[in-house]
């Protein structure tokens, strides 16, 4: 998809979003270090790329001695440098960053893979995720559904305050083809500057299990672990390079 989505230039909006839905943060990266772990029990260097605003990062800061970030968007990173002082965060694109330097474990989380547009892309991010890792290094990647998993029609809806902020959003999901199409109303009420609305639209490719575990082998990775995560959760791929 060109570009990026508005939300990603809201990012206090998203952020404030997703805490008013209790979104699992911190949970979730205390079990993403420990399966890390279980696989490279020295993992002391870790990247999280599509960091967005840093909150899963923040948790990782606490498991691991170094830790950086990658995210495309701008809006999101000036956001996350706020929570985390010192950290380095930069500015790239999940296909062909380039750090100069190597970590223990790479992340990829809350189905930021899904925004790539074919399978060739999907090849090019993990071999970039692969130049980065050390002998032994972890990927993990949160996918986005697969084909056969993924709903059509589907509607959802939240309305959250936070820190006196209401926001309200609406969103519609059907399949097109090897895609998800996500559209999304956002209301946000402001006590200083009223109600403002904009519209995101999303679209999330819909890889196979196979089109998946071919990246990772092309990234160095000669056995790849598909975990379930639960309901209305896409699961979690897990790897280890040579």
């Amino acid at each position: 998809m060109d570009g990026l989505s508005p939300i990603y230039s809201n990012a206090e909006v998203y952020d404030a979003l997703y805490q008013g839905r209790d979104r699992a943060y911190e949970a979730d990266s205390q079990m993403w270090a420990k399966y890390i772990r279980e696989r490279n029990a020295s993992a002391s260097a870790l990247l999280d790329v599509a960091c967005g605003t840093g909150r899963n990062l923040l948790s990782f800061a606490d498991a691991f001695e170094h830790v950086e970030g990658v995210d495309l968007a701008e809006d999101m990173l000036r956001v996350a440098q706020k929570r985390l002082p010192g950290v380095p965060l930069h500015q790239g694109d999940m296909k062909d960053f380039d750090l100069d330097r190597r970590f223990d474990a790479v992340t990829c989380l809350f189905s930021a893979i899904g925004y790539l547009d074919d399978a060739e892309q999907l090849n090019a991010a993990l071999r970039c995720f692969g130049r980065h890792l050390n002998p032994g290094g972890v990927i993990v990647v949160e996918p986005w559904y697969f084909p056969e998993n993924a709903q059509s029609g589907r509607v959802m809806g939240d309305v959250v305050t936070v820190d006196g902020q209401t926001i309200a959003r609406l969103s519609h999901t059907v399949v097109e083809g090897r895609a998800h199409r996500m559209t999304a109303q956002y209301l946000v009420a402001d006590p200083e500057s009223g109600i403002r609305h904009f519209t995101d639209l999303h679209m999330l490719s819909l890889f196979t299990r196979d089109e998946y575990e071919t990246a990772f082998a092309g990234a160095g990775v000669t056995s790849v672990e598909f975990l379930e995560t639960g309901e209305n959760r896409p699961g979690l791929f897990i790897g280890v390079k040579s």
